[in-house]
This record gives C-alpha cells, sequence and structure tokens, in this order.
C-alpha cells in the first residue's frame, strides 16, 4: 500500500509558517526537529490527519523564488472542510482573506483564498459532506 505523506511548502520562515498553520488554518504541528545547521524538519497535519506539509524554508535566491509561487499562479492546494462556514469565519478571523464570495459548484461550496505568501487554495466543503 502507498499514500501521499506529505508536501514540500517551501516558506521564508519556519515559526510564521508554525503560526499560520496552526492558527487560523486549524492544524496540528506533529513534528519539529532540530537537524542543526539552522534547518529544521517540520510536519503539520489537518486536524482530522492525511496528507501534511513539510515546511521547507528556502536556501538560495531559487528557492526564495519559488515562495507562493510553487502552484505557478493556479490555485494547486484543496483543504476539504465538513463545515465550510466554521471553517472560513476561523480563518478570517485569523487574518486569512478570500479572493471571492463562496460560490455552488456541482463538486461542492467553495472559496479561492491566498496564504500569506501567495500561494491559492480552495477550501471546499465537497457537495457529499452537506
Amino acid at each position: 500500500m502507498t499514500r501521499l505523506g506529505a508536501i514540500s511548502l517551501v516558506v521564508p520562515d519556519y515559526d510564521e509558517a508554525i503560526a499560520f498553520f496552526a492558527g487560523p488554518m486549524g492544524f496540528i504541528l506533529t513534528e519539529d526537529v532540530d537537524l542543526g545547521a539552522g534547518k529544521r524538519w517540520i510536519r503539520v497535519v489537518p486536524p482530522t490527519g492525511g496528507t501534511g506539509f513539510i515546511l521547507a524554508r528556502a536556501e538560495g535566491a531559487t528557492q526564495r523564488a519559488a515562495i507562493g509561487a510553487q502552484g505557478g499562479g493556479r490555485v494547486w492546494l484543496f483543504l476539504e472542510t465538513d463545515d465550510f462556514d466554521r471553517d472560513a469565519a476561523r480563518m478570517t478571523a485569523g487574518g486569512v482573506v478570500f479572493e471571492e464570495a463562496p460560490r455552488h459548484e456541482p463538486y461542492g461550496r467553495v472559496a479561492v483564498f491566498r496564504d500569506p505568501w501567495g500561494n491559492r487554495w480552495d477550501l471546499i466543503e465537497p457537495a457529499s459532506a452537506g
């Protein structure tokens, strides 16, 4: 059996990223290991488990240029919820800005937001969840 264990997300600062994910996103910090030389192994996962992120601090110009652009300007991260209103309210209270009002699509209720670094996400309540 295989599964997608984690996705590496390039960020400018470890602690800033932890604050965002553990704050308005509601994720859980499951690992924060000092690897020496200023590097850390940091994993955050959604509260229900599943695939999480390894937060990778950018090193060098090429990696710094990738911050917020890993999806090439497209929505590339999809956060599913069983209660859109609850999670959108928590996120908004924590400073997350949605690009649009929620809309209904055949696959569910959805709205696009950006994280602090410019990555575009969908918050989705799947049609089967409501």
